[in-house]
């Protein structure tokens, strides 16, 4: 399946007025993130089945230029807070679908440690499914994961405490590599 370009989804630009609250047809988000928010393209998050408060938020700082995306930015650029909040509620409720990466052998027997030893389930929960503002890791694509990591630890990327940014600064490259590929092979129970 070929994928539209970042340019291509941009001009194709997801905003309808439909006459309901939200101007926003959550569909339309599947250019990129897949139907119903399970994405296919290692590089886009899945975002069926994350916390609504973790959409809504990131949502958020897309809208107010506080995390930045070529994509993501100006997508959320005339979103409402209804707007948001609905896509939210839409996209949790949806099932995340089984994960298609499986973890090399010998990082999902090392993965749980270094998930503890990083301190991944204190934020991101027991089953690191995500709570709150947090999102889900388990099942989320590989190089999204690694990217994500790598620009926490690089400080391209933040976050809005600050804890994932203060945890990525002291994982080693192999770290991430082997991180990323167990959580990619989680199941999104």
């Amino acid at each position: 399946m070929r994928l539209p370009s970042r340019n291509a989804t941009a001009l194709a630009v997801a905003f309808f007025f439909s006459g309901s609250a939200c101007a926003v047809d959550p569909n339309l988000c599947a250019a990129c993130h897949g139907d119903g928010g399970n994405s296919t393209n290692p590089e886009v998050p899945s975002i069926a089945g994350q916390p609504r408060q973790f959409i809504t938020m990131s949502l958020y700082q897309f809208r107010e230029g506080n995390r930045k995306d070529a994509q993501m930015s100006p997508m959320a650029a005339n979103l409402s807070n209804a707007d948001l909040n609905e896509l939210a509620a839409y996209f949790t409720a949806q099932k995340p679908q089984a994960p298609r990466h499986q973890a090399k052998p010998e990082n999902a027997e090392a993965g749980p440690g270094l998930a503890k030893k990083f301190h991944c389930s204190q934020c991101h929960g027991p089953q690191l499914l995500g709570q709150q503002h947090i999102p889900r890791l388990a099942g989320q694509q590989f190089i999204y994961l690694r990217q994500q990591l790598k620009g926490f630890k690089a400080g391209t990327r933040s976050d809005i405490d600050g804890n994932m940014t203060s945890a990525a600064k002291e994982l080693a490259d192999k770290d991430i590599e082997v991180l990323a590929d167990y959580l990619a092979g989680l199941e999104a129970k």
